[in-house]
């Protein structure tokens, strides 16, 4: 008698079919939660060298820039080995996440459709409860070089690697498309909270939104780049005025 093939993870096929994430909705969720801890664990000698005692006094740019780069860690390393627990590899960990080829013209209609869609909703939320408030984190980060650096590459790469790569493709492998999209929007936007509540409501549909640029075009590079342009398009405002 043969013996049986062992079972392959739910939702993996060979990291060729969406969803390609081979993990379900509760270990996307804890996989979410550790990414945040992990950042928050690799930034805390900083903060705790510069507040031995509690003391609350302000972090300096080093502490501040570290501690920044130190969540975008989390977020990167704790996606990638989770994908990586199911085999194949690096590249095929990465397809997992989303690192796949896309159509530039699909993509490009996607990424337009979405700018439009999240301006319309920005615009008719701001006319209906006024503009969102959010602190300027920008000049916390130093030299324009260093901001863009941060804000505008690392925070959208790593990000989208967490949010859309594991969070929503891991909740997408048993939820319809409406539902995963908004679990991961929701923690993507409460994610932000601390930086301003009354914006929390954008970036969930930002959320959103991004996770729909992700499943129409089946590769978590638009969404990035989505996401890049976004953070630019807010910096240069932030700088500008």
């Amino acid at each position: 008698m043969e013996e049986p093939e062992p079972l392959e993870p739910a939702g993996d096929t060979g990291s060729t079919t969406y969803p390609f994430a081979a993990w379900s909705p509760w270990i996307a969720l804890a996989g979410a939660v550790v990414a945040l801890l992990a950042g928050l664990m690799i930034s805390l000698p900083f903060i705790l060298a510069e507040n031995p005692g509690g003391t609350g006094q302000d972090l300096s740019l080093l502490a501040k820039v570290a501690t920044q780069i130190s969540t975008g860690i989390g977020f990167i390393i704790v996606p990638i080995a989770l994908a990586s627990h199911y085999g194949g590899g690096l590249r095929a960990s990465m397809r997992r996440l989303g690192f796949v080829s896309f159509k530039p013209s699909s993509a490009a209609k996607w990424i337009g459709a979405g700018i439009l869609s999240y301006f319309a909703f920005a615009i008719v939320y701001a006319a209906v409860f006024g503009r969102p408030e959010q602190d300027d984190i920008a000049g916390d980060f130093g030299p324009i070089g260093l901001q863009i650096l941060l804000i505008v590459f690392l925070a959208p790469f790593a990000e989208e690697i967490c949010f859309r790569g594991m969070l929503f493709g891991g909740l997408r492998t048993r939820l319809p498309l409406w539902a995963a999209a908004l679990g991961a929007g929701l923690f993507f936007g409460m994610l932000h909270y601390s930086s301003g509540p009354t914006a929390v409501p954008s970036l969930i549909v930002l959320g959103v939104i991004f996770a729909v640029v992700y499943e129409k075009t089946r590769s978590l590079w638009p969404p990035i780049m989505m996401h890049v342009f976004n953070n630019a398009l807010a910096l240069t405002v932030i700088t500008s005025s």
